[in-house]
């Protein structure tokens, strides 16, 4: 999706507010914000909102009327610059865990965007399947680097890509690192391979799955392990995950009876991904929890594996963030889909 300019955001705005708008309420509306525009320049911007799927175009003439086009409401557009412009404490957020969120998981990805996904999928089986066994060894071993890298960076490593293949490689690690950090690489590892090993076994979830994942992926780093039984600060935000053991058992298997229900692997995988960040059912480890389970879903269906290589580690947080705060995803599944095309133009290549 092609970023709204400033002035369509503002048209989005006003619509959203007014629920529909004909072109003359918008042409006023933006003369007042802008001083005068033509006719054919707000044309112009409501065709870019309609080929971005952001709005709807109703009745005919001088009849039309604009509406947001929304499919499920986690998946509002923010302009997610403007929404970091304020600081954590002037930002309106819902500061505790929404218990009514899973009436809303459903309808992530639309038709088309299943069917670009699997398109895409298909190039992936089609080059992995004309590749030798120690060829796809190699592919396996390159992305388990970059993932271990990716991921641990997001979570304050300080790795590099390069010392992190070293240490993965010839088990060396690099000067003037913790011990702590050099664990939580190999721990990834640890995890990838365990998950190729169970492959199968994660077409369907269960909670013990999901702690097992959890256990490799903060070993002897000095983490509880198992559902935590004590609250638990986000930097960065408002936000205040659940406190209670027994609800944070239940809605953590809510989530899994959701994810099961689902048919295509790339929702079953982002809500993973979503969900164990949103809940937080661990001490520590989440994050690192929920992107390993994501990818143990999407291999189980012979979907190719998210490295998150070329990510910025600051838009990660902040799509967490604001799925946090305004239970909105719309970011955070931008992010998702673009990985997933990474992953499949860039791994398993013949």
């Amino acid at each position: 999706m092609k970023k709204p300019s400033k002035r369509q955001l503002k048209i989005l705005e006003f619509i959203r507010v007014r629920n529909t708008a004909g072109n003359q309420e918008i042409k006023e509306f933006l003369t007042k914000e802008f001083g005068e525009i033509s006719r054919v320049t707000i044309v112009r911007d409501l065709d870019n909102l309609l080929k971005n799927n952001l709005l709807i175009k109703k009745g005919e003439g001088r009849n039309v009327l604009y509406e947001e086009k929304v499919q499920n409401e986690l998946l509002k557009y923010i302009d997610v610059e403007s929404y970091f412009q304020k600081s954590v404490d002037e930002r309106k957020v819902l500061e505790n865990f929404n218990l009514n969120i899973f009436d809303k998981l459903s309808n992530i990805f639309n038709k088309e965007e299943i069917k670009e996904l699997e398109k895409l999928n298909k190039n992936y089986q089609s080059n992995i399947k004309k590749l030798s066994p120690t060829i796809i060894k190699k592919e396996f071993e390159r992305l388990t680097i970059e993932l271990s890298w990716k991921s641990s960076q997001i979570e304050g490593n300080t790795y590099s890509l390069i010392d992190t293949e070293i240490l993965i490689k010839n088990k060396q690690e690099a000067k003037g690192h913790s011990k702590e950090e050099a664990i939580m690489i190999l721990n990834h590892k640890k995890t990838l391979d365990y998950i190729r090993d169970k492959k199968d076994s994660f077409k369907k979830l269960n909670l013990r799955k999901i702690e097992n994942i959890h256990s490799l992926i903060v070993d002897d780093l000095g983490i509880k392990k198992g559902l935590r039984k004590r609250i638990v600060g986000i930097t960065g935000t408002k936000y205040k995950p659940l406190d209670n053991q027994y609800q944070i058992k239940e809605v953590l298997e809510k989530t899994i009876k959701v994810i099961n229900n689902f048919k295509d692997p790339f929702s079953k995988a982002f809500l993973a991904l979503l969900m164990i960040s949103y809940i937080q059912p661990f001490e520590d480890g989440n994050k690192r929890t929920a992107r390993l389970l994501s990818n143990a879903i999407l291999l189980a269906c012979d979907v190719c594996p998210l490295s998150y290589r070329s990510i910025d580690k600051s838009d990660y947080k902040k799509a967490v963030i604001i799925f946090y705060e305004q239970n909105n995803c719309c970011f955070f599944k931008e992010i998702f889909k673009e990985q997933f095309e990474f992953a499949v133009e860039n791994y398993f290549r013949v």
